[in-house]
């Protein structure tokens, strides 16, 4: 085994007219995580409790789309969505549609190893996160004032944000927005004004060689209300077996179609290819004309990114010393 290694992401396709304020905060946030997650493999806390632990803290601060701070529905409520795979046995859980569990990641967790299911949604996942005790807040927790305004710019615009616009940068609505609309992203025959940060995920292999993944958010701004994406489909947005772990993050529906994270897993076991290559190849040959990334490790303590879009918010580290807390491609 080469070591543990660690990566975190904050979401793909960034503005590339991103302020530096934001550009800092962001990477302030995924190096706190990181090294979260850092201290905790020092500890020898296995590789399942490490990727809960930094998504949980990814929930809990607002600046990306996950726990609170996640984007709203038409209606103007949240519905988050999370998944989590360990990848000894390939034992995983994941859970859809969440208006008051203060973090999803836990309790798709806890859908893994309390329950007979895999996979819980909306009621139903309500009703057995209150049976498991966990914390429970009111939707009005998740509701920031910055997504309150995205929403409201969505609707003028009688359209989706793909992922999150980030409303902090000076707009009077979707036709001031650096990113621009004149070469619009189209998704399920939906035009896509704004392309920019949206998911959370972790991927960890601790020193014993064990693989796992997590990932959640809260969806597309001024989604359908009971839209589900790729976060919590285990193969598409989260996968981890004895090769790797992946969490994926961009146009959810073009990675569902590419089952992108099982996909890296799949080319590493069938094509023989090693990690960085597996990742390429996935995300040059699975998306057709989807926009994405994913963060990936392996059994061997590698670890590995890749997109195709603008950017993506991501940290790594590995046990030999490496580290690396990005925003841009290299």
């Amino acid at each position: 085994m080469g070591g543990w290694a660690i990566a975190v992401h904050g979401g793909a396709g960034v503005d590339p007219n991103l302020p530096l304020e934001c550009q800092h905060q962001a990477k302030q946030l995924l190096t706190r995580c990181l090294n979260l997650g850092i201290d905790a493999l020092r500890s020898n806390l296995s590789a399942i409790d490490v990727v809960e632990l930094v998504v949980r803290e990814l929930e809990t601060d607002p600046f990306f789309n996950s726990g609170r701070g996640s984007a709203l529905t038409e209606n103007g409520t949240v519905e988050m969505e999370a998944s989590i795979m360990d990848g000894p046995k390939r034992r995983c859980g994941a859970v859809s549609g969440l208006t008051t569990v203060k973090n999803p990641v836990s309790l798709a967790r806890l859908v893994m190893e309390k329950s007979p299911h895999s996979y819980i949604g909306f009621s139903g996942a309500e009703a057995f996160a209150r049976q498991q005790g966990v914390e429970v807040v009111d939707n009005e927790y998740f509701i920031t004032k910055e997504n309150v305004g995205m929403l409201k710019l969505a609707k003028e615009a009688k359209t989706i944000l793909y992922m999150m616009f980030d409303y902090r940068i000076p707009a009077t609505g979707l036709d001031k927005c650096s990113a621009g609309v004149d070469s619009p992203i189209v998704m399920n025959g939906l035009p896509i004004s704004v392309y920019a940060p949206e998911t959370v995920g972790c991927v960890v292999v601790d020193s014993e060689g064990r693989c796992a993944a997590a990932t959640s958010t809260g969806g597309l701004m001024n989604k359908m209300t009971g839209r589900i994406g790729d976060s919590p489909l285990i193969g598409a947005g989260t996968y981890a077996c004895d090769l790797c772990g992946v969490s994926c993050t961009g146009e959810g529906e073009a990675i569902i179609r590419g089952t992108l994270a099982r996909e890296v897993g799949a080319v590493m076991e069938y094509k023989g290819l090693g990690l960085q290559e597996a990742v390429d190849f996935v995300i040059k040959h699975r998306l057709d004309e989807g926009q994405a990334g994913l963060i990936a490790v392996s059994n061997r303590g590698e670890v590995a990114c890749g997109f195709n879009t603008t950017g993506m918010f991501r940290a790594c580290a590995t046990e030999d010393g490496f580290m690396e807390v990005g925003i841009w491609e290299q």
